[in-house]
């Protein structure tokens, strides 16, 4: 899937075969994370000018909301050696652009940001959200072994064989 690039292009000298994407080394690679952090800021710049009586409710939300999509595009990155976790983080993540773009409605149906504002930060959370579903439905290019084959253990490194060890330990 190569229509989104999900890690900077930075040279850092692997051999990759011809269209191929770069290996991101960390979350903050990702150019879906630099995109939520874009969108953060937008909301937060748009939401300081609302009114007080809205910094509880409205401004708190949306902001929660923004800010929680690069949070989990993080904490999916941490869990990329567990496929089933990344992909539930990754939908986390897409959830709280989706009520971000809810968020951005309420302030513009409630006269707080104009209809180029509105365009703007939902053309950002949905292009975030297209990124992260083309994320979701490749999870094999970020969780395969290739990638986290030196982030495993061996199982027999925690493990006792069986039938040796005390299973309740009371021996000691």
């Amino acid at each position: 899937m190569n229509s989104v690039q999900y890690s900077v292009g930075k040279a850092d000298g692997a051999v990759r075969a011809p269209g191929a994407l770069p290996y991101a080394r960390s979350f903050h690679e990702l150019r879906v994370y630099q995109k939520a952090r874009v969108l953060t800021r937008e909301v937060f710049k748009i939401t300081k000018r609302f009114p007080k009586e809205e910094t509880y409710s409205l401004t708190d939300q949306w902001r929660r909301a923004a800010r929680s999509i690069g949070a989990q595009i993080s904490e999916a990155w941490a869990k990329r050696r567990y496929p089933k976790h990344f992909v539930s983080k990754l939908s986390d993540a897409d959830g709280e652009q989706m009520e971000t773009q809810h968020w951005t409605i309420a302030a513009f149906d409630d006269g707080y940001i104009s209809r180029e504002e509105a365009h703007h930060i939902g053309s950002l959370a949905k292009e975030v959200g297209s990124m992260l579903g083309e994320m979701m439905n490749d999870w094999e290019s970020f969780c395969s072994d290739e990638f986290t084959a030196a982030l495993r253990e061996t199982p027999d490194h925690y493990l006792e064989p069986r039938g040796t060890a005390d299973p309740l330990n009371t021996e000691n």
